[in-house]
């Protein structure tokens, strides 16, 4: 089995921008999977078991004769303990940005491989502080599109890095698929195939 090539179990244009830049090769697959918080879960239990199941979902879809193993991701801004999600329209982009404002958060992604011995993850914390946010600039921002699909309503890698006052961690983590912790288990992967 090679790990320079993956099926990617993601339809996100940042998480195959970072594969690029990381030199593996990929093609994409499409998996669905519940993305609802279960009951008293913790943020961290709750970000690897969507990447775990999306990363099985994706070994479940692939063709018969693929032997690549599957990699999937699934990232969520954590503030004060709360689980911020993607918004779901104008009012909740707007709501989370200004509870961000002026704040530090954590930002989770949690990435899984799976292959024939099963899946494997890794989780990789982030703490990013804004700067203070206006209500009309959380507005103008809503209105640029940037921030609808995006995890606590904005993308560090856009027009939201403005507001970034301090990252401490991994910036591609935040993107969504943070590196260091693909290449390890990448590389693991290429030792037990």
């Amino acid at each position: 089995m090679c790990a320079d090539f993956v099926l990617l179990a993601s339809g996100s244009p940042r998480r195959r921008e970072l594969l690029k830049q990381i030199g593996v090769a990929f093609e994409v697959l499409s998996v669905t999977v519940d993305e609802s918080v279960l009951p008293h879960e913790a943020a961290e239990a709750y970000v690897e078991r969507l990447a775990r199941l999306k990363a099985a979902a994706g070994w479940a879809a692939r063709p018969a004769t693929a032997v690549a193993p599957v990699l999937a991701a699934d990232t969520t801004v954590v503030l004060g303990g709360r689980i911020l999600g993607k918004p779901a329209d104008a009012a909740d982009g707007q709501r989370m940005l200004l509870e961000l404002s002026g704040r530090s958060h954590a930002v989770l992604t949690a990435v899984a491989l799976a292959t024939p011995d099963g899946v494997r993850s890794s989780l990789s914390r982030s703490e990013v502080s804004f700067r203070p946010i206006s209500a009309a600039e959380a507005l103008e921002y809503w209105n640029t599109g940037e921030p609808k699909d995006k995890a606590g309503g904005y993308a560090v890698q856009g027009r939201a890095a403005v507001f970034i006052r301090h990252l401490h961690g991994s910036y591609s983590g935040v993107m969504g698929l943070p590196l260091y912790e693909t290449a390890e288990l990448l590389a693991q992967s290429r030792r037990s195939g």
